[in-house]
């Protein structure tokens, strides 16, 4: 079976999408709280995530990830014309998904080294250690220090090299610049476009949507867990009437 393509999608026909999200809907006990989502996202793309606090944004991003939690009751979820939907979390994971939470989830008493070891250990495995610190070379100089006492900015990148050390398709990004300092803010975006030079996708929901928007190539708005708008980043940040109605900027 081939993968279904977003019917609002922009020349779906001719580009297909490389990670396609199709009329998903996921619920957290009986709360529905992802309703009929839908959209296409190509290959090396970033792809903002935006909406108010609880339009459904991280509950997207679990499901794509294939957590237990929200539940998938409907809709299908296709990366690279494998179907997501039917995979466990591990799967998803082995298949080329990685989440990087919120809370970032640093493991306590280790170093990061040994954070980035832990997650080479089961293949598939990602980048080197040494490209891993070509592209943080703030992780080098701290790579024996407890990976729980870096300041929340090294935190963030310890995160992300982490997922790096996995061999993934799509990095999945909750709220990357959260608490934050502006300085810290560019030095990760600027790390995300390297990541995307390599051909990573990566979708980014994040509060800060002009951050996320200076970064993205596309952007999708989530209104009480429903699409209401997809399409290029540069019409939301050019579409004030538009960014005011739903993301109150």
């Amino acid at each position: 079976m081939n993968a279904p393509f977003n019917k609002h999608a922009n020349n779906a026909a001719t580009h297909p999408a490389y990670l396609s999200v199709w009329e998903i809907e996921a619920y957290y006990g009986e709360s529905y709280i992802v309703q009929n989502v839908s959209f296409n996202i190509h290959e090396g793309e970033i792809l903002a995530l935006l909406g108010r606090n609880g339009a459904g944004k991280t509950s997207t991003l679990r499901t794509i990830a294939r957590l237990d939690d929200p539940a998938l009751t409907h809709g299908e979820i296709w990366l690279d014309h494998k179907p997501l939907h039917e995979m466990k979390s591990h799967e998803a994971a082995a298949n080329g998904i990685s989440l990087v939470p919120e809370d970032r989830r640093i493991i306590p008493g280790l170093t990061v080294e040994e954070n980035l070891q832990l997650a080479q250990i089961a293949p598939p495995k990602g980048w080197s250690l040494d490209r891993i610190y070509d592209l943080f070379p703030r992780l080098k100089e701290r790579r024996k220090q407890d990976g729980v006492t870096l300041s929340g900015g090294e935190q963030q990148m310890l995160s992300i090299a982490r997922a790096l050390a996995r061999d993934i398709k799509v990095l999945l990004l909750d709220e990357p610049y959260e608490g934050l300092a502006p300085v810290i803010v560019q030095e990760i975006a600027k790390t995300l476009g390297v990541i995307r030079d390599q051909g990573i996708t990566t979708v980014i929901v994040e509060q800060n949507a002009v951050a996320a928007l200076k970064l993205a190539d596309r952007a999708v708005i989530l209104d009480i867990g429903k699409v209401v708008f997809d399409g290029s980043a540069k019409e939301v940040l050019e579409n004030e009437k538009l960014r005011a109605q739903y993301l109150a900027i």
